[in-house]
């Protein structure tokens, strides 16, 4: 299966009100070493239609797709728009990962393993 469809199935998931780091879900896709890939599939629009890119953040939880939205504040608004707490650092705005961040379960990743096979075997 495609890299960038998986990353758009793995994005899909993050809870609404949640964030997922760019690692976390190469990790989810099965590439760990992939974080930047992932980023640019979102940023590209790769990931297909409806995928939640604002929900993903880097590892430090700053909101770093700004670039990739209409407005450089669209990615917090649309967070906020969600309960999570967004706050202005020096590296930019960014979340508190520990509060806000996805803590998927090893459960998760077998549904999405799941999915992805669903989707390579056509049904």
């Amino acid at each position: 299966m495609d890299f960038y469809k998986r990353v758009g199935i793995v994005c899909r998931q993050i809870p609404r009100g949640k964030v997922a780091t760019y690692g976390q879900i190469a990790l989810l896709c099965g590439r760990p070493k992939n974080a930047r890939q992932v980023g640019y599939g979102l940023r590209q629009g790769l990931a297909g239609e409806g995928t939640p890119a604002y929900r993903v953040v880097n590892s430090r939880g700053i909101l770093s797709g700004a670039a990739s939205f209409e407005t450089f504040d669209m990615q917090r608004m649309l967070l906020e728009g969600e309960g999570v707490a967004v706050t202005w650092t020096e590296d930019g705005w960014k979340t508190d990962l520990k509060e806000y961040g996805w803590k998927n379960t090893m459960e998760d990743a077998v549904y999405l393993k799941g999915l992805f096979e669903k989707e390579e075997g056509g049904g």
